[in-house]
């Protein structure tokens, strides 16, 4: 949130005529009790839940009566004792679940720090230390088993897309749709390509789980289905729409698509005109043209919206391409993974997805790319044309990505191609300044300490006289950081060391290693998410210990 935005909704809240389950003042001039405070958690968390509300807030430095701000010192000074709560936080919770956020406003009435707290996930109440608090009205108490178990029922999920449709069968599905559908499989499973050719169709959409016991899905329906085989999934409708905009914003052109979307993919995808972009040549660094939108990036943007759109709700796909440079992606359902920045730093496959069965289907056509893999890949393109990098707008029960296909920033493109060796994150703070969007204090003092931006707050624009012009490439080297196996190897080389290595004994080998633009969430993200990738893929360490204690040894061969 920005500054203003926060602002705002602090005056919402104080504006209550009272404290309610999901909202907490306290006072808290000069400290507060670390236990207490995880009860507080505990307590707001699983009340949101209940409550049906996405998120809690606990604020310090807030009288409780008549909510005025009379300001808190807790953890006054650096920022990092704030944001180490998260980590202290996460021990002693259910899943290590913690802060969404937590903001420090400095008023002219005193400091207040507002505590945004997630509700507890579907089917998972969230416990302090082992017990699971709640609130009687405005006071803390312990969740009673009613409501621990109501929490619990949640994660009974179903799979819509697993359904099968009663009444449906091979003759609903279309054989042009089948043909391909054969084609991309044996694609992405080339060691089974001879055998396969012995399959019939029943076997076939068995093998690629597209159909149940020879059940028709509604996987299948979306994927497979006939154009008159919508009904099958009817309320849910298998709908796309192609719309062609002018640069006012005018309606041109439009297009609706439906099942099959195996084939409808093909259709969008030839609407989408893609003209040439050619740059201006200022020197070499630059091509003479290319593509808008790569080929890679339109169809990996489509079928994002076809696996992870929310059927029930009873909508389609939208397609919005507009003739200044611009294409949107919107389907509905709420962004599980939280956040795009979640997905870019993540190597951790997510916990689930709202369509499995209708996502290992289309993995499996070769239709999609698996754990965040293809929306990387979608800003590396854009990074690797000096274009500005994809938009992702994930508010209102919604999901709408955006993509430009020119240059809106000369600036912006000459410091891409001129640094290689930029890191993600610079490159989107740098993204944020070029699209005139508000950045945090600490992204203004980063950019401005490396001479990226110039000019004032808020009118910043992008400089491109910067590391190698002001010998400050030694420190672009640190700030690119290493290669992930640098890391793992360090690991490796403390077990074999020492026969064992704690989180916190991996913490203090890595966390000092990382990159300067990685915030200490993402620091700490980026050390659990090596130890993950070692103990589940790599298979090189096996945790010895707890959960919430690992102990961390080599693997045995």
């Amino acid at each position: 949130m920005t500054r203003g935005q926060l602002i705002q909704r602090l005056n919402e809240l104080r504006s209550l005529p009272a404290e309610t389950e999901v909202i907490e003042f306290k006072e808290a001039k000069n400290n507060f009790h670390f236990d207490k405070l995880g009860k507080y958690f505990s307590a707001l968390s699983n009340e949101a839940n209940l409550k049906g509300k996405a998120e809690a807030w606990l604020i310090f430095g807030i009288e409780n009566k008549d909510h005025r701000i009379v300001g808190s010192r807790y953890r006054h000074g650096d920022r990092s004792g704030l944001d180490s709560l998260k980590g202290e936080i996460a021990e002693k919770t259910t899943n290590r679940i913690t802060f969404i956020e937590i903001y420090e406003l400095n008023l002219p009435e005193g400091r207040v720090i507002m505590f945004q707290i997630p509700a507890a996930p579907r089917g998972f109440p969230i416990a302090w230390a082992g017990h699971y608090h709640g609130r009687d009205g405005e006071e803390l108490s312990p969740l009673n088993l009613e409501e621990i178990e109501r929490i619990r029922e949640q994660a009974t999920r179903i799979d819509w897309s697993a359904a099968t449709c009663e009444g449906a069968t091979i003759e609903d599905l279309h054989p042009e749709a089948i043909r391909v559908a054969r084609e991309k499989f044996k694609v992405k499973n080339q060691r089974l390509a001879t055998e396969m050719d012995d399959w019939d169709d029943l076997t076939f959409l068995s093998k690629a789980k597209i159909i149940i016991g020879n059940r028709i899905t509604r996987t299948a329906i979306i994927l497979l289905g006939k154009p008159e085989s919508e009904y099958f999934i009817n309320p849910a409708v298998a709908r796309i729409t192609w719309l062609l905009k002018d640069k006012e914003n005018h309606e041109k052109d439009y297009q609706h698509f439906t099942c099959p979307f195996l084939l409808a993919v093909d259709g969008v995808f030839g609407k989408i005109r893609n003209l040439k972009y050619r740059y201006i040549k200022e020197d070499t660094l630059f091509p003479e043209e290319v593509d808008q939108f790569d080929p890679f990036t339109i169809r990996e943007a489509l079928s994002n919206c076809i696996a992870h759109q929310d059927y029930s709700c009873g909508g389609r796909v939208n397609v919005v391409e507009r003739e200044d440079g611009y294409l949107t992606f919107t389907n509905l359902g709420e962004f599980l993974p939280g956040s795009i920045e979640t997905v870019i730093e993540s190597e951790e496959p997510p916990a689930y997805y709202r369509n499995s069965f209708l996502v290992n289907a289309m993995v499996n056509l070769n239709m999609i790319d698996t754990v965040g893999s293809g929306i990387k890949r979608m800003f590396r393109l854009q990074r690797e044309k000096f274009f500005p990098m994809p938009d992702y707008d994930i508010s209102g029960g919604k999901v709408k990505a955006t993509l430009t296909g020119k240059v809106l920033d000369i600036d912006f493109a000459r410091v891409l191609a001129r640094n290689p060796g930029l890191s993600f994150f610079e490159i989107l703070m740098l993204d944020k300044v070029q699209k005139k969007k508000e950045l945090s204090d600490h992204e203004i003092s980063y950019l401005k300490d490396r001479q990226l931006i110039e000019g004032r707050k808020p009118n910043f624009h992008i400089s491109f006289s910067i590391a190698e012009k002001t010998g400050r490439k030694a420190e672009y080297i640190r700030n690119r950081g290493l290669k992930d196996q640098h890391y793992k190897d360090l690991i490796l080389e403390f077990i074999g060391q020492y026969g064992a290595a704690t989180k916190a004994e991996i913490d203090k080998l890595i966390l000092d290693l990382l990159p300067n633009v990685l915030s200490p969430k993402q620091q700490e993200n980026k050390v659990r998410n090596l130890v993950y990738s070692m103990s589940k893929r790599d298979k090189t360490i096996v945790n010895e210990g707890t959960r919430r204690k690992p102990v961390w040894r080599m693997s045995q061969p």
